[in-house]
């Protein structure tokens, strides 16, 4: 069976407490001693017991590990207002260089656009030649590789437009058939009677118009006003013979 697991807390018993301090204390004192071989580190120790009495280890001599730790001491409390400071002058410092860095940047900008061109020699001048024909031979690669990919897909897809429609021998027409209907069957099909003003306009309009010169009134509208002419005579002859 296992050991049982003990709870941390003070051993009332002092005969108890004695034991339990002398077993531990040889074993802390043990520990320290390995790690100090096995990792060949400065390790020093120190218990009081309840008692007042000294119990102590150091692998390198207490006194020396006591000075160095008092070194280290001294040196922390005083670190922070170094390291301060020489944290504001690094952060200073590269502030100082981001600024000179982003002044040349825009200064090159501008130069790309045409401006501040005054203080450049010629060779400057030429370097700055090439680099913007460089940059427009790059966009017009650019501009002609995206060209050639819009035309490559506007193909593929009139070519899966081409295989959604059956394909047939015959040639599909690209225009409408039309065929005039005669505007005189149209007007008898809707109950329209054609006069012979009206037929003599469609037949104007068709083309199949009489080109010949005829004076006088229509042949209905003559025979019309014929007939009250002839009664208006024959009225007056009667009243003439009547006289």
């Amino acid at each position: 069976m296992g050991r049982g697991k003990i709870e941390i807390k003070r051993i009332e018993n002092a005969n108890s407490r004695q034991v339990t301090f002398s077993k531990r204390r040889s074993g802390l004192l043990k520990k320290a001693q390995e790690l100090a071989i096995l990792c060949d580190a400065e390790v020093a120790v120190i218990i009081f017991s309840n008692t007042g009495r000294l119990f102590e280890f150091s692998s390198a001599g207490m006194r020396q590990t006591l000075s160095r730790y008092n070194k280290c001491l001294d040196s922390s409390e005083d670190a922070p207002e170094e390291g301060k400071a020489e944290i504001q002058k690094q952060d200073s410092k590269e502030l100082d260089n981001l600024k000179d860095e982003y002044a040349n940047l825009q200064k090159k900008q501008l130069r790309l656009l045409g401006k501040e061109l005054t203080g450049l020699s010629l060779k400057e001048l030429q370097q700055l030649e090439q680099q913007l024909n460089e940059g427009l031979l790059a966009v017009k690669e650019r501009k002609e590789q995206l060209l050639t990919e819009q035309l490559e897909q506007s193909r593929i897809q009139v070519e899966e437009l081409r295989c959604l429609f059956p394909q047939t021998d015959r040639a599909v027409r690209s225009f409408i058939e039309y065929y005039p209907v005669e505007k005189r069957k149209c007007l008898v099909n809707r109950g329209v009677t054609s006069s012979p003003d009206l037929v003599s306009n469609f037949a104007f309009q068709n083309g199949d118009s009489d080109t010949t010169l005829q004076l006088g009134l229509p042949s209905d509208a003559y025979g019309k006003r014929k007939a009250p002419e002839r009664e208006a005579q024959s009225n007056d002859s009667g009243s003439q013979l009547g006289l």
